[in-house]
């Protein structure tokens, strides 16, 4: 095995260098636990962008991958799959009863809703109303549907038809609303944003907006659903039910794929021909997800990651207390925002020396996405670190 420094040689040599990445070469990982080449154990709170719902390596989609492998890898949509028409099914009895397309990323699912939104939508109406500090994807529709200005720098012009307006001012929203309006696309809550849960009554402000111009309501559920808020998804957190959702990321416990879910009066305006993914819904990503949702339900990880959270609130909320550098502390389940007076970058290298990796987003903001089913006193001695850390910080 390489060393670190030896596994970066070979990435500048022969790795386009479009990642800031660390000066590490992770090698395995284990539930909360990861390793590097040297082996130096990390605990890892934002496994995988949070793809990673059950952390590292989860034994159940492990193995439901690993048989699915030695029976089926891929075949075309061309055909019927059992396990995709299961997956789909489990996926819509869990949610609000649609039907699916699958792909194999949040952006593709995204994508997929644009489309369909304009397909669906009466001739004339195309344009979405999206939101300042959302972030929808990195693909040109995603990213044009994205409301922030750093990420369109150098690739304009971008596609037409989105307008942005302040995240939760439910006024700006209806007076963007005109005759070309088709729909509103929005994250329940801002991930990449810096973990930004919508002020009260603005989600069915929404959604009251939607039914009353006849616009379609489009939820990206990619950061935010299959457990991540402690329901299975965070419309159903919030009580508001969209006509569209988008999900990936902890869809198959760390396995890639990405899915839209539909209401089944809108799915049809997605006809044969007009969008399609390759490996979309392939058998093993199929499989992933089927693995997923059980071990969800067979362990009881919607409960314990409710319980997870608790803990992060007390200790969080003791932090945020004793230390003047902690703004705000954000939470929806296991999907937590600390907001610091400064710039959050440096902690998150100080955590890693330490053995503890986190991430930073929005400049100031540490976001965590831990594990659902992380062991309590892994999330103490994780807690510890990252106290110490801020401590040292103020």
């Amino acid at each position: 095995m390489r060393s670190s420094e030896e596994t970066i040689a070979l990435f500048n040599e022969y790795v386009i260098p479009n990642y800031k990445r660390y000066p590490v070469s992770l090698v395995r990982g284990e539930g909360a636990l990861i390793w590097d080449a040297e082996g130096n154990e990390y605990i890892d709170f934002f496994p995988g962008w949070g793809c990673n719902l059950f952390g590292h390596c989860p034994k159940p989609v492990v193995k439901a991958v690993q048989d699915q492998a030695a029976k089926l890898i891929h075949v075309p949509n061309s055909w019927f799959v059992e396990e995709q028409g299961i997956w789909a099914k489990m996926l819509s009895e869990r949610s609000f009863g649609g039907q699916a397309f699958f792909c194999n990323s949040g952006t593709e699912a995204n994508e997929a809703a644009i489309k369909l939104i304009r397909l669906h939508s009466p001739k004339g109406k195309y344009k979405i109303i999206t939101f300042q500090g959302a972030f929808h994807g990195r693909t040109m529709g995603s990213i044009s549907a994205t409301g922030q200005p750093k990420y369109h720098q150098g690739i304009e012009p971008l596609l037409p038809g989105f307008i942005y307006v302040p995240f939760g001012d439910l006024q700006a929203t209806e007076e963007a609303i005109d005759d070309e309006t088709a729909a509103i696309m929005v994250e329940p809550i801002q991930g990449e944003g810096g973990v930004r849960i919508p002020p009260d009554g603005f989600l069915q402000g929404l959604r009251n907006l939607c039914d009353k111009n006849k616009l379609l309501l489009m939820f990206d559920e990619v950061q935010t659903g299959c457990g991540r808020t402690g329901e299975w998804f965070a419309y159903q957190y919030f009580g508001v039910t969209p006509d569209i959702m988008t999900l990936a990321k902890a869809i198959c416990g760390g396995f890639p794929a990405g899915a839209m879910l539909a209401k089944k009066e809108i799915a049809p305006s997605l006809r044969p021909g007009m969008h399609a993914s390759t490996f979309g819904g392939n058998p093993i990503a199929a499989a992933a997800g089927i693995a997923t949702i059980k071990m969800i339900e067979e362990e009881g990880l919607l409960e314990k990651g409710k319980k997870l959270a608790d803990r992060f609130k007390v200790r969080l909320k003791q932090m945020a207390d004793e230390l003047d550098i902690i703004q705000e502390t954000r939470f929806a389940g296991t999907m937590i925002g600390i907001e610091l007076s400064i710039d959050g970058t440096p902690f998150v290298q100080n955590c890693m020396k330490k053995g503890l990796l986190i991430n930073c987003t929005h400049g100031n903001v540490i976001r965590l996405l831990p594990a659902i089913n992380t062991p309590l006193e892994l999330v103490d001695k994780a807690l510890d670190i990252l106290e110490e850390t801020l401590r040292k910080g103020s």
